[in-house]
């Protein structure tokens, strides 16, 4: 029997801890798309395809280690395979062994349990002062100097 929303959503948190990144993107669909409608800097703002996803994660337990997430709440929507959930991460940064704490707003559908969209709203200067790369994410934002 297929997963619900709420049961992918869950699962991907429980990988997340475990550090498994490919099996976080087993999650997806094969055509199945991130979006990270506040992405700056370098990051992406969409991922299209499981690949893409696995390529994306491939790295992350390098970057950050998430310790806990101690806080979950799930919106349920008007439509069965879409949810809206809240959650905060707890963890280091492995690049400056400081910690972080992140929270993010992640809209979730799916079908026959597998994610054909996610939206994660997240906010990048936080993002960037947990991985430590808040200096390249400000430059990135500066408009070019016309010459």
């Amino acid at each position: 029997m297929p997963r619900t929303p709420e049961e992918t959503f869950r699962r991907l948190l429980e990988l997340l801890l475990a550090k498994d990144m490919d099996a976080i993107a087993d999650l997806w669909a094969e055509h199945g798309t991130a979006e990270f409608p506040f992405a700056e800097g370098a990051a992406p703002g969409r991922l299209d395809g499981r690949e893409a996803v696995r390529d994306y994660l491939a790295g992350y337990p390098e970057l950050m280690d998430v310790q806990s997430i101690p806080a979950v709440t799930v919106h349920h929507t008007q439509r069965p395979d879409t949810i809206v959930v809240e959650f905060t991460a707890h963890g280091r940064t492995v690049r400056t062994g400081e910690p972080y704490r992140l929270d993010y707003v992640t809209v979730i559908t799916t079908r026959d349990g597998l994610i054909t969209r996610y939206r994660d709203y997240w906010n990048p200067v936080a993002a960037a002062g947990a991985a430590g790369t808040l200096p390249e994410l400000l430059g990135s934002l500066r408009p070019e100097v016309a010459r």
